[in-house]
């Protein structure tokens, strides 16, 4: 469902506001799509994904295998960055002809279900086209929206705080499983007091972290039906956030948006960092230090909110190929050799049998899969918040105005209503 720290980031949350184009979507009565058939029976089914061109090479080395086992399917690839895939994904829907399958995220799901764009991918698994067998620490249920099967999951990701190891040792701090947010301000403290560094980049506009913080006391972000918190909940967490950039805990907001796009952690702007586990190869990219994975706090010292979040496959619902999505599906989220060839490019393996099938020998990979090994092992993952039709314009309002409100152009008020004042409109449909 989902990926505001990185390059990538902050281009998803951005091209997340985009409006959908919905004039014709789902219209059209006959069944369509890319997919095309030969006289000898060999069908072709269109791909689309968002990412670069090292993930490009990866998906297409895949595809070659598939092909190798599926002879009578051929697979048509497109690619772009997050804000073009989906500028092109919206206009090839409203026209009813997006691709036969495509990558996903939570934060779409309710959304294109509403426009009848997504393909129920139950009755293949009925037909015996596509196992959900064998997924790892409950996401085979990622993708089930209403009892309809509308994403399969491909790589698992979760909330991290990356720190910069060194300042940590030089500040006495050990954040472990257990810490709270009391302990996280003690740290905060002591990193800023101790290195002269900042303690975190900043906290304004994180929305997936300020899930967690909901989640710990009972409220979430998202309901099936709009937002589960109130103004004076979001007050609370953005004048906290405010005061830690004038104490000096928090980097300050123009400075890391001058060095942009390098992050603040990476820059030594600040001692750490909130953001996804899979995100971590950035930052020994961008820095000189050494980086590793601490805990989330939480606010009772044991539940963190906390759940694996994931890339997703989805089939468009008017396909002429159902069977053959579902075939691609299932190789590529159960066939070992995809693992390798794909490694954690889009997050740690979802199914055990790729899982176990690729084991990273780089340090930075090696402790992405420990941090979330260490998150089934502590109990501490919980089912994701479900994500109501408009959640996608939400998230990029909240990371806009959230970097308004730390530049100085809206004061907390403000900033708060007008989220709300948007969100309202986004979730009314």
């Amino acid at each position: 469902m989902q990926q505001g720290r990185n390059v990538e980031r902050r281009t998803i949350l951005k091209a997340a506001g985009a409006s959908l184009a919905v004039a014709g979507l789902g219209a059209t009565a006959t069944a369509c799509g890319g997919g095309s058939g030969s006289g000898d029976g060999t069908v072709t089914i269109r791909y689309s994904w968002w990412g670069a061109e090292d993930r490009a090479e990866r998906i297409n080395k895949t595809i070659a295998l598939f092909e190798k086992k599926y002879p009578k399917i051929k697979v048509k690839t497109d690619f772009q960055p997050y804000t073009d895939f989906w500028k092109k994904f919206n206009t090839q829907a409203s026209g009813g002809n997006p691709p036969d399958v495509f990558q996903n995220a939570i934060g779409f799901l309710r959304k294109y279900d509403a426009k009848n764009v997504l393909l129920d991918l139950s009755e293949q698994v009925k037909a015996g086209n596509l196992s959900m067998d064998g997924f790892r620490a409950g996401l085979e249920k990622f993708g089930e929206i209403d009892g309809k099967l509308l994403g399969v999951p491909v790589g698992s990701n979760s909330m991290a705080l990356v720190i910069d190891k060194p300042v940590y040792t030089r500040a006495g701090v050990k954040p472990e499983q257990g810490w709270t947010w009391d302990d996280f301000d003690e740290a905060m403290t002591r990193i800023r007091d101790r290195t002269g560094r900042a303690g975190d980049s900043g906290m304004y506009g994180v929305m997936y972290l300020y899930d967690l913080y909901l989640r710990q006391n009972g409220k979430a972000f998202f309901t099936e039906d709009g937002l589960g918190f109130s103004e004076a909940d979001l007050t609370a967490w953005w004048t906290k956030a405010e005061k830690g950039v004038k104490s000096g805990l928090f980097a300050d907001p123009k400075k890391v948006a001058q060095i942009k796009p390098k992050s603040a952690l990476s820059a030594e702007l600040a001692g750490s960092e909130f953001t996804w586990d899979n995100f971590t190869v950035r930052y020994t990219s961008e820095g000189k230090s050494e980086y590793g994975l601490a805990p989330i706090p939480s606010t009772d010292g044991k539940r963190t909110g906390q759940y694996l979040g994931s890339l997703m496959l989805s089939g468009y619902k008017r396909t002429e190929h159902p069977k053959e999505v579902a075939q691609f599906i299932d190789f590529m989220v159960h066939d070992p050799e995809v693992a390798k060839i794909m490694g954690y490019d889009r997050g740690v393996p979802t199914t055990q049998v790729q899982y176990d099938a690729y084991r990273p020998t780089d340090p930075v990979n090696k402790a992405i899969a420990a941090y979330e090994q260490s998150l089934v092992d502590a109990g501490v993952l919980e089912t994701i918040t479900p994500h109501p039709n408009g959640a996608d314009i939400c998230e990029a309002a909240f990371l806009r105005i959230a970097e308004e409100m730390a530049l100085g152009e809206r004061s907390v008020q403000d900033a708060v209503k007008q989220f709300f004042t948007e969100s309202k409109t986004a979730l009314a449909g």
